[in-house]
């Protein structure tokens, strides 16, 4: 099982601070997932199309999945996902 965390924006489409999600193999299947439970306003600020939206940053672990496997990254039962919109400051 893995443990899902949503912040600032994305938490107005969960109505919740984080989830847990039984043994989805690859962030890419948990981010479908979370899409079939949340909706169409929830794919549509994580996905562009078939592609991770540039607007999303994923966390596994802590560590930023472009430095991992991308969307491939594969999970396993334990894994902490974290999902970020990308925030500008001046």
């Amino acid at each position: 099982m893995e443990e899902v965390k949503f912040f600032a924006y994305i938490r107005d489409y969960t109505k919740c601070k984080e989830t847990k999600i039984e043994n989805e193999e690859t962030v890419e299947k948990l981010l479908l997932r979370l899409s079939d439970i949340y909706g169409d306003q929830f794919r549509k600020r994580i996905f562009s199309g078939s592609e991770l939206s540039k607007e999303i940053i994923i966390l596994v672990n802590g560590r930023h999945i472009v430095h991992l496997n991308g969307i491939n990254t594969k999970l396993k039962s334990g894994d902490t996902v974290s999902i970020f919109p990308v925030v500008a400051g001046g």
